[in-house]
Parts: structure tokens; sequence; C-alpha cells
């Protein structure tokens, strides 16, 4: 046996895990733990040198007496190799070693998303997979493995790279990038997301714009563009950006431009540029700016009559350039035209050049003067100004050369006058002398500014004849006679159809053939029963100037009349005309009346006026009314008395057409109902009711008027009460007067009645004033004047010594009435 302190053992050492295997970029650690008892332990790396404890990537710890601990941390491939734990104790050792492998996992270098190419391009999507041993890559689409033999446009590259030939928007989605290790089992994937960007394409709805410049009007330029990512569109004019500002405005996504206040000078080429990631696309748009016509030189011209010629010079600008044509009154002319007109008496001959139009008038005549228009149009608008050609002329005597008259009727002689300048003297003469003078009293001259008027009284053959009227200005003299000549009575007018009716009849004529030189005035109608009775006449007033028929009265049924006629003018009454026979029908039925209808200021109510026609030899004993909106049954018929003349239908349907049939009926019969047809105005918008403020005023007025009128009444009564005793108030009271008693009830009769309401009605009528109206004798039939009950003896005794007398059809008298026996007065109140 040895002694225990001279014992010893052996040292043993163990690595803890035997084996190191790692992932690149990954941390580990080892344990060394000794048996035995040592004083060192150390570590060495592969290259054979000492590990410092706490270095940054190699770490050596010692954990306690018998163990220490190597920790490598995110260690990579340069660390591998054997690693060797040394424990000493004096002259004793011990060691263990440790390989240490290292292995790369699937790991993606470079694998960016997105990744973003241009439509076209041949893309190329990075996937950078390292790991060892090398993976292999897989690609899919939306989760599908991509088929290289499907599509020749898609194919993995030796860096295993995903090449797109051509690559296209349908192509744009997640792409997914599998790596996978066999000899590990293990797999990784990336999602790289690919967006393909399009280049911008622009659309031109319109790529030449009008528009018209001097009107304040805006021009809009437009250019729709597509790609992707969404084109930024800018507008650019030689070359120069455009600005949004005062003249150039733009909308949100910039693909509208509006030119303000469009001038010529904005003319010309507008690009619009659309630019996005893929790149930049250019359109270019057109302007077009047109100017209306305006007429920029034209004077007016003066001549005199019969001078060779005249020209007026209309200048215009415009684009496009603008036509001029000239118009005198209805007339225009064209260019080039030569016109001769008849009444003109001479040629208008126009020109053109570019902007510029003559119009010539040669030898003019004083129907030349006037306004010349001059109108400069093209395709934008029309301007026109006009030209006042002044022309000179001596005085032109108008007016009717004959004037018929008779002795002692007054004529006027009317010599008008057209001259330039206007000032003209003009006179009246007969044989010479000058009128008015001492052998032609009956002459009288009236003068305006235009005209002279000779009035002339005949009073023999010797004052008709020729009259001379002369006017002379600082251009000429000019003189014309004219001829008063005595008039003639009508001949007779030709009679024509008769239409007859039961008691009335129509008869047609034509006027006088000769009317005498003067105006028919009136045509007298004669007609009476054939071979007996005398003749019954009636004059017709002609109005409007003409009258073809009038229409006689008063006629039998079924008798035979003869009718005549003659015309009336200023001279007197003409010839009769041959008598004509007829018929007049059976009595009958009436004619229909004639309808016109008159839409009151309200728009929903119809006044219907009707004419009375024949009453077919019968009265007329009433009308009836008949009316409805189309498509609907008939209102109510309405009854109307036979002297009616119309109705007022109130109450309408808006807007709404209505049919109306109005019949006369005798005893016969009933006519053929006259007819109208009408709409009612569409029903008007709500707007303050004016007129309930107005009627609201007359209510108001109405009011104040009672309330004075009551006031009145009152005060009357107070001063009745106070000064004779008497009055409303002094019956309310019930105050008789002295020795009243019996003569009021012998001089009036009071009633009393009382209705639901319990107030009393009282009427109280004097034998003088309030029983005016009734019948004297016999039993009287109650009616608004007449008591309802016989007086109370016990009211009677109560009665007051003025009496109230209250009459509904005559008034009584305020300053004549008094109160029976007592001489106070009476009150009495008139109600229509």
């Amino acid at each position: 046996r040895f002694p225990s302190n001279q014992i010893k053992f052996c040292l043993e050492v163990e690595i803890t895990p035997t084996q190191g295997e790692i992932s690149v970029g990954e941390s580990k650690f080892f344990l060394c733990e000794v048996v035995g008892v040592a004083k060192e332990i150390d570590w060495y790396s592969p290259s054979g040198e000492r590990i410092e404890p706490n270095k940054p990537e190699i770490t050596v710890t010692r954990n306690d007496e018998s163990s220490s601990t190597l920790t490598l941390y995110k260690a990579g491939v340069d660390s591998a190799g054997t690693y060797k734990c040394l424990a000493t104790n004096g002259d004793q050792s011990a060691e263990a070693t440790v390989n240490v492998k290292f292995y790369q996992r699937i790991t993606f270098k470079n694998a960016p998303s997105p990744q973003e190419f241009n439509e076209g391009d041949n893309a190329k999507i990075v996937c950078d997979v390292i790991s060892s041993p090398p993976p292999t890559i897989i690609w899919k689409h939306k989760g599908v493995k991509i088929q290289m033999e499907k599509d020749v446009r898609f194919k993995i590259l030796p860096n295993n790279h995903l090449q797109i030939r051509g690559i296209k928007k349908t192509d744009e989605g997640s792409y997914t990038c599998e790596g996978r290790l066999m000899a590990r089992g293990e797999i990784d994937l990336k999602i790289i997301r690919v967006i393909v960007n399009v280049l911008p394409t622009i659309r031109v709805w319109q790529s030449e714009v009008n528009a018209t410049a001097g009107v304040g009007q805006s021009a809009m330029l437009t250019c729709a563009a597509d790609g992707y990512p969404e084109p930024m569109v800018t507008w650019a004019r030689a070359g120069v950006l455009l600005e949004s500002g005062d003249k150039y405005s733009f909308n949100e996504d910039g693909s509208e431009m509006t030119i303000m206040e469009v001038a010529k000078l904005d003319e010309g080429e507008y690009t619009c540029i659309a630019k996005n990631k893929a790149g930049e696309s250019e359109q270019e748009l057109s302007l077009r700016v047109f100017v209306k016509p305006k007429i920029t030189f034209l004077l007016n011209q003066s001549t005199s009559e019969m001078e060779e010629q005249v020209t007026l010079t209309c200048e215009a600008s415009g684009d496009p350039t603008p036509t001029i044509n000239w118009s005198f009154g209805l007339r225009t002319f064209t260019e080039g035209e030569q016109v001769r007109y008849s009444h003109l008496d001479g040629n208008v001959v126009v020109r053109s050049d570019a902007r510029v139009s003559s119009l010539t008038l040669k030898y003019t005549k004083f129907t030349d003067a006037g306004q010349y228009l001059c109108s400069a149009r093209n395709a934008i608008g029309v301007d026109s100004q006009p030209a006042y050609l002044e022309v000179r002329y001596a005085p032109k005597i108008q007016g009717s050369v004959t004037v018929y008259t008779w002795e002692g009727n007054a004529a006027n002689i009317s010599c008008e006058v057209l001259a330039h300048p206007s000032d003209v003297s003009m006179l009246w003469l007969r044989d010479g002398f000058q009128l008015p003078n001492a052998n032609i009293t009956k002459a009288k001259v009236f003068q305006s500014p235009t005209a002279s008027y000779l009035e002339v009284t005949p009073e023999s053959e010797n004052d008709f004849g020729s009259y001379n009227c002369t006017a002379a200005n600082e251009m000429g003299t000019e003189s014309k006679e004219f001829l008063l000549i005595q008039a003639d009575v009508p001949s007779a007018p030709s009679l024509g159809e008769v239409e007859p009716f039961s008691s009335s009849a129509r008869v047609e004529f034509q006027e006088p053939d000769a009317t005498g030189g003067v105006p028919v005035l009136r045509y007298r109608a004669e007609w009476k029963t054939v071979g007996r009775g005398s003749w019954v006449q009636r004059v017709y007033e002609v109005k409007g100037g003409a009258l073809s028929e009038v229409t006689i009265i008063g006629l039998k049924p079924e008798t035979n009349y003869e009718v005549k006629m003659s015309a009336i003018n200023g001279k007197g009454e003409g010839e009769t005309s041959p008598a004509l026979v007829f018929k007049t029908e059976p009595v009958r039925e009436p004619e229909p009346p004639k309808l016109e209808g008159t839409l009151q200021t309200k728009g929903n109510s119809l006044k219907v006026n009707w004419i009375k026609q024949d009453d077919g030899g019968s009265p007329i004993t009433h009308y009836l009314v008949r009316y409805k909106p189309r498509q609907t049954d008939w209102k109510p018929e309405i009854r109307l008395p036979s002297g009616s003349e119309y109705v007022v239908l109130s109450g309408l349907e808006w807007n709404t057409e209505y049919d109306v049939f109005v019949v006369a009926e005798n005893q016969q019969g009933k006519s053929q109902p006259g007819t109208l047809t009408f709409r009612t105005s569409p029903e008007p918008a709500a707007i303050p009711d004016i007129d309930g403020e107005s009627a609201l005023s007359t209510g108001i007025m109405a009011g104040i008027l009672i309330l004075a009128f009551v006031l009145l009444l009152l005060a009357v009564d107070i001063t009745c009460y106070f000064t004779n005793k008497c009055g409303l108030i002094m019956c309310l009271c019930g105050k008789p007067g002295s020795g009243a008693k019996g003569h009021n009830l012998e001089q009036g009769k009071a009633a009393f009645i009382k209705d639901e309401s319990k107030e009393p009605i009282v009427e109280v009528r004097t034998e003088d004033e309030c029983t005016a109206n009734h019948n004297a004798g016999g039993p009287t039939e109650p009616n608004e004047t007449t008591p309802l009950t016989e007086p109370d003896p016990h009211v009677g005794s109560q009665s007051p010594q003025c009496l109230v007398c209250v009459s509904l059809l005559s008034p009584c008298s305020l300053s004549q009435a008094g109160c029976p026996g007592s001489g106070h007065p009476l009150i009495c109140s008139h109600h229509l």
C-alpha cells in the first residue's frame, strides 16, 4: 500500500459533443470535461494555436476546476477543422479532439421583391441561392410550376435566374423561387413579386380643335393616356412646357388643357406628353383659331339725282376670309351682278377683291337713297353695318289726282311731296291765281312739313275742275294738276242668295258697280209680305270697309216675303235693287247659338258667351249648358233663362282640354248644340298669396267700418236715451214712457221670436213707413218684413218710446220718420 499523499490519478479528457457539424452562420459550443485534477485546461485551434479567452468569434470559458467551454459564434467555413482540448497538471496531461465540419443551408443571397420590367423586355428574374451542396432550383408562377417546354419564352439560366422573353402585362404576378437539397431533405422558397410596367399610349378623340377668337371663348385640348404605372401628362408648345396660370388650366390628371380667351396667336400645334417608369410618349394636337368677320371700313356717300355714278366701298377682316354681300331693302346683290330694275332705272354693279367689295350705282334716282347694308360672312359668323346714300333731288308730288265730292260738302285735296333737301315751299293755284283768294272764298290751305292740303267746299259747278300744286326746293320745281270731280249717288246693289229661317233671313249681295266716286256708307234693306202690307226697313252701317250680307228679323214662319236693297254714300241714296222673293221656314227648333270663350285671369275658369241665332219662329224659353273634360263624363247640366248671354265655368282642372255645348230650346224643341273646345292654363307655381294679403287688408278695413258704424249707432242711441228717454238702451232697460203705451200698440206691431241661439228677432214697423211693401188687404204671406207671431200683451206693455224699424225692401227716412205718437226719432236700417 501507498501512503495517501503518494497516490497519483491519471487525467482523462472528454469533449461533448464528440462531433461538430455546424451550418454556416450558426453558433455552437463544445464542453471539455476533465476526470481528475487539472491545473490548466486549454483549447487549440485547427492551426495548433492556443485559443485565447474572450475572442469575439471564438471564446474559451473555464467553467470550474474540471471543465471548459469552447464557443463558436456565427461560424464560417474558415473555422472548420479539428479542435483540441488539453488538460495539464504538473507533468500529467491529457487531451481530446473534436472535428468541426461546416455545411451551407439553403440561403437566398439576392432575391429582391418586387422586380420591375418594361413590357416587351427580355426580363430576368434574379434569385441567387447558395447551399452546400448546391441546391436544385424550381420556379413557380401563381403557385404552379413553370413548364419550360410548354412556353418557350420561359427559360432557367445557368445561374438559376428565370428569363422571360418579351414579357407581357399578363405575366405580372407572384413568382416562387424554390431551393431543394435532397441530401438533407432541406427546402426553402422566396416569393418574388414581378411588376410589368407598360409604356404610355395616348388616345386622342379630336386631333384638330376649332375655336373662335375675340368672343371670350375657351378651347379644350384632350388626350387620354393609358399605361402602368398611371402616366403623368404634361403639355408643351414649341418645346416649352406649359404651366397652369391665367392662360392655361389643367384638370387633375392633366389629360385636359383649357386655353383661356382664345386669340389668333394661340393657333398652332400642341404636344401632349405622357410619362411613366416605362418611358415617354408624345402626341401632337392642332388648334385652329377662326375669327368672326368684322367690317373695318365703310363710309356714307352723297350724290345728286342723275349724276353719272356713285360707289360705296366696304372692307372686312376675318378667318376664313369672309364673303361680302350688299343688300338694299329686300334686294340682295351678289358679286359681279349687274341688275337693271325698271322702277330703279339704273344699273347696280357689285365687285369684290379679297377683303374689299364695292357697290356702284349708275345714274342714281331719288329711289336709290337710303340704307345699304354691307354684310361680311364666313363659317364662323356674320357682321353687318349700314352705309347711307344721300340723294339730293327736286320735289316729287304724290297723291291721288282725282277727288270726288258734291256741292256743299268739303273735300280735301292732298299734295304730298318727296324732296331732299326737305325744305320745300308749296302753293296752290286755280286758273293762275294763288289760293286762297277773294274769288274763291270756300278754299283753305293747310301745311305740314311733307304735304299741303287744300280744302274746297264747292258751291256750284264752277268750283269743280283743275287745281294746281307747285313745290320747289334748291334742286328744282315741280307742278301737278289735281281734279275735283262732282260725285254721284251709288248704283243699286246686286242681290244674291237669300237664306231664310223661321223668323229671320240672311240676304247676300254684291256692292254697287258704281259707287259715285265716294265710299258707300250704309245699305238700306226693305221687306214686306208679298202682295200686301207696307215695307219694313232697316239701315246697316258699313264697318271695316266692306259689307256683303245682312240679316232681316221679325219675320213670320211659312210666309212669302220680298226684299230689296239700296246703297247710300255721302251724296245720297242710290237706286233700289229689284225685289227678290223668298219664303220663311216653318216653326221649328232654334238655330244653334254661336259660342265665344274667354279664359279668365285665374286660368282655370272660362266665360262662355253666346250670340242668339234664329229662334225658329218661337221664343227661346231657356238655354242648356253642358261641359266636360275630354275623355270623361259630362258635368251636371246648367239651365239658364232665355235672356242669358253668358255663363262662367269655375273651378276647372288645370291644363285640361274641355268641351262645351250650349243648346237653345223653344216650344218646338232643342237646337243642335253650339260647340266650343278650349284648354285651361297650366297650374301656376306656388307663390306668396298677395291676393290673400289684399283680402286680409280689405277685411280689416271692412271690420273697422262696421265698428265705426256700430259706435255711431250706439252714440245716437245713448243720445236718445238721455235726451228723450228712448232708443235701444231704453228698450233693454224696460222703462216705459209716459202715456205712450196704448198709442204705440195702435201705431205699430212688434214681433219677437227666438231661434236656436236664444237671440230675439225684432221688427217694429209703422203704418206709414214700414208697411209700404205689404199687401193692403187679405192675409199676408210671411216674408222678410212680415211678423212671425202676434205681439205678446205683456211685451207690448213694456214697449219703448222709440221704435226700431228694420226693412229689407224699402228705405226709411231718418229725417221724416219718427216714433209714432211720441215725436221721438225713428232709427231705420235698410238691407238690400
